[in-house]
């Protein structure tokens, strides 16, 4: 009868005993199943569907680009405005691509006339790839690949120098690591007639976009090697008979006293900040400097080395008059 607790097995008893438990399915539900695949290695996703359509579109035996690090990879020029300026500074273009759907506006319209002028490759893929591809970087539906810049080496360069028709003249770079100083002073090279650009492989800026565009060009007309050791490189063209002259704006000799401009001489320029390292230094001829009012502690590496490759070829014009 209800409430009679004297029915066997009515009332449980507490003991030392097993007690009833899930048997391990609780635990085994909280395990989970692993993590979660990413969106575009799940079949049913439809960002797997826009994997396999860009990967059926790319051309037969075309390579997968690359983004990251500079060195590591394929460069990318991402965005409207900063495809357009590359361009039309006519930089050298591996393939321009374009997202599926995209928004055309004036810049998009001059991007596609400059491409086909060019007999540039236009792919189509769609914006998921093209976020892959640029690495999530700005695109707005239009991103340029950049191929491989193809660097001299340091022994051909002095080749090439030696076989010219005046006296051999090498702008060294040591450890510049701003783009725009490179481009700038590649184009004062070739303004001012120096047989190439010697710059080191690491520590340094590489001749990226930003590079070409502030050359305005004079990339494509002038060689850039790219040294594994620039001390040495440097030393090799010493034993030569290039004469090493080092920018250094602690020294009182100026680049107008400097002696021996007419003859087979490498221009060194040092980095932005600390000027040029101790072994480069050291390896150089003879310093000079340029002067500047004191009111300004220093000049732009692009700026002093193109006021010394004008003071150069104005002292060897002067030579041969």
């Amino acid at each position: 009868m209800p409430g009679n607790s004297q029915r066997r097995g009515a009332v449980r008893r507490k003991g030392k005993g097993n007690t009833a438990g899930s048997g391990g399915r609780v635990r085994r539900g909280l395990e989970g199943k692993g993590p979660t695949p990413k969106a575009e290695d799940r079949p049913y996703h439809v960002a797997y569907k826009a994997k396999k359509t860009a990967a059926q579109r790319r051309p037969t035996g075309a390579s997968t680009p690359r983004t990251g690090r500079p060195g590591s990879g394929p460069e990318w020029v991402a965005g409207r405005n900063a495809v357009l300026e590359a361009m039309e500074a006519k930089i050298p273009i591996k393939a321009a691509y374009v997202a599926e759907g995209v928004d055309r506006d004036d810049r998009l319209r001059d991007i596609l006339k400059l491409a086909a002028s060019r007999g540039a490759a236009l792919l189509e893929v769609t914006r998921a790839e093209l976020d892959r591809l640029t690495g999530g970087a700005l695109h707005q539906g239009v991103a340029l690949q950049l191929p491989a810049f193809d660097y001299a080496h340091p022994d051909d360069l002095l080749a090439a120098a030696q076989d010219s028709d005046h006296e051999p003249l090498i702008v060294a770079l040591d450890s510049i690591t701003d783009p725009r100083n490179l481009g700038a002073i590649v184009r004062s090279a070739a303004a001012f007639g120096a047989d190439g650009v010697l710059i080191p492989e690491r520590r340094s800026a590489g001749m990226t976009a930003a590079a070409w565009k502030t050359s305005a060009g004079a990339a494509a007309h002038i060689p850039i090697a790219r040294a594994t050791n620039l001390n040495r490189s440097l030393r090799a063209y010493a034993t030569a008979g290039l004469s090493l002259i080092g920018l250094d704006a602690t020294v009182d000799t100026t680049i107008s006293d400097m002696a021996g401009a007419s003859g087979p001489m490498v221009l060194v320029v040092g980095s932005e900040g600390a000027g040029l390292s101790r072994l480069v230094r050291e390896a150089c001829d003879s310093l000079a400097s340029i002067p500047i009012s004191k009111s300004v502690e220093s000049l732009n590496a692009g700026v002093a080395a193109g006021i010394a490759l004008y003071e150069i070829s104005r002292q060897r014009v002067g030579a041969l008059d």
